[in-house]
This record gives structure tokens, C-alpha cells and sequence, in this order.
């Protein structure tokens, strides 16, 4: 079974605030295939991580198909230890808005192989968020232009 590493992140400035998220998609060997930056509104810290998985996996669907991804072994790290510990059924889900979107991680899972979910330190996660804070810093010379 072939191996995805995705590094996941996602960032507020004002916490909720302005926010995007970032997601390095990395083969077994930790090369980089595809990296994504995406400024996604107002929203807290929280509500961007989960949204950097959910828009992690959907991506990851339309790189290799539906078929292919039943076959992966898929590791998902964040430096979120709320996020890690709530997809790995170890915390519980108490704020409505994360509840949805853990619902929804969930029913993408069903799609996939085997999930994993691991915390990681904000150390081994700079990819990325150079990449959320890429996306907040386009987003926010973009006002600064209108």
C-alpha cells in the first residue's frame, strides 16, 4: 500500500479573523507533490485547521481518483493537538461549528483507506504555515489595493 504524508495547517489573525489554510501533500519520503494556499474567510484557528483536512482529502481525491485512494496509506499531521486528538476519538467534540466539520472530515473518510491522524510540533509543520501565512499575506495586500 502506497503512503501519503499531508501536513496540515490552518491560521486566524484575530482568532476569528481573517484565515487560511495551507496543506503540503508528500509522498512516503516526505517529497513534496503538491502544496496548496488558500485564504478562506473569517474564521477561528480552530475552525481553519479542520477546514485545511477537509480541503486536504477532497484535493487528494482529485489527484489520484476515487479507485486509487481506497489503496493509500494516508498519515494527516498537524500541530493542532485539538484537531489530531478529536479525529483520533481521544477528545471530545463540544462546539457546534467544529462538530460539523468533523462530521463532515468523517464522511470524507469513508471514500479512503486507512487514516491516520498524528499531532505534530509547530517545528515539523513549517511548510505548512508558511503557506497559510503566504495566503493571509496575499489576502491582505489585496485590501490594501482596493
Amino acid at each position: 500500500m502506497k503512503k501519503i504524508i499531508i501536513y496540515t495547517d490552518g491560521g486566524s489573525r484575530g482568532n476569528p479573523g481573517p484565515s487560511a489554510i495551507g496543506v503540503a501533500i508528500c509522498n512516503e519520503k516526505e517529497q513534496i507533490i503538491k502544496e496548496y494556499s488558500e485564504y478562506i474567510g473569517k474564521a477561528t484557528n480552530n475552525e481553519a485547521e479542520y477546514k485545511a483536512v477537509i480541503f486536504a482529502l477532497k484535493k487528494l481525491k482529485l489527484l489520484f481518483g476515487k479507485k486509487k485512494v481506497k489503496e493509500l496509506n494516508i498519515e494527516i499531521r498537524s500541530d493542532s493537538e485539538l484537531l489530531a486528538k478529536q479525529l483520533q476519538g481521544k477528545y471530545k467534540v463540544l462546539e457546534s461549528k467544529i462538530q460539523s466539520l468533523f462530521l463532515e472530515i468523517w464522511n470524507l473518510k469513508i471514500d479512503f483507506g486507512k487514516i491516520l491522524f498524528f499531532h505534530i510540533s509547530r517545528e515539523e509543520n513549517k511548510k505548512a504555515d508558511a503557506l497559510v501565512n503566504q495566503a493571509l499575506d496575499k489576502e491582505a495586500k489585496t485590501q490594501k489595493l482596493i
